[in-house]
């Protein structure tokens, strides 16, 4: 148990990111015509638009608060003055909220998906396998939160922490810190970490196309167009 825990989460995290990065790049060289969202809204409006928002703020909030998180050195959080046991309370809290939002919008964008025939017949089994799997990843997330709050003390966040940081940093004994947690938590992390190995063959890669640089642009000025005659 102790090598597969090794390799599971010791060397395959390199691996899933290896995976990530260069795959984004050479299918962004090589295919940027398939670089898309690939958005049905045409196809069928109905759930949609709430589907899709609450999908989007709830994922979204998610990740950065996992990526925050994580990659947070511990002695800032004990330089802000917040304890473990608070970080692991803000962590719950949070992720509940925005978890049950996003498993409210996946779960409706992935019902609109499988039982509208238009839209069944546009997807391809990877858009459905990846929605079924960001489905099944919320499930196994929220089912955490209960094991967390047994954990109020934040031993258990400080575990990860130390986990991530010892993965993103190359430094050795990574794995040892996540050996003997509960079976639910590594299967969360299994499955995080998959998805960013598939991440470069899904339409998830629009994500890097992001639109970031709107929040700052110049306004564009507007002007009615002017009658002649």
């Amino acid at each position: 148990m102790q090598y597969l825990n090794e390799v599971v989460f010791g060397y395959y995290p390199y691996f899933a990111l290896t995976v990530f990065l260069l795959g984004s790049l050479i299918r962004f060289d090589r295919d940027q015509y398939t670089w898309r969202s690939g958005s049905s809204q045409l196809l069928r409006n109905r759930q949609m638009m709430v589907g899709s928002n609450l999908f989007h703020i709830g994922i979204l909030s998610l990740f950065g608060g996992h990526f925050v998180g994580l990659l947070t050195p511990i002695f800032i959080f004990e330089a802000m003055g917040i304890t473990h046991a608070q970080k692991q309370m803000l962590a719950v809290g949070a992720g509940g909220v925005f978890g049950i939002m996003c498993f409210i919008g996946l779960t409706m964008l992935l019902h609109r998906r499988l039982t509208d025939p238009r839209i069944r017949a546009t997807s391809s089994s990877m858009d459905i396998f990846i929605q079924v799997m960001l489905w099944v990843q919320l499930v196994l997330g929220l089912f955490t939160l209960p094991l967390s709050m047994g954990h109020a003390e934040g031993e258990m966040m400080v575990r990860f922490m130390n986990w991530a940081q010892h993965i993103v940093t190359f430094r050795a004994g990574a794995a040892s810190y996540i050996l003997d947690v509960p079976v639910l938590f590594k299967a969360h992390l299994v499955i995080g970490m998959t998805m960013f190995l598939i991440f470069p063959f899904t339409r998830l890669v629009h994500v890097w196309s992001a639109p970031v640089g709107y929040l700052v642009r110049r306004y564009q000025v507007v002007r009615t167009r002017r009658k002649i005659g």
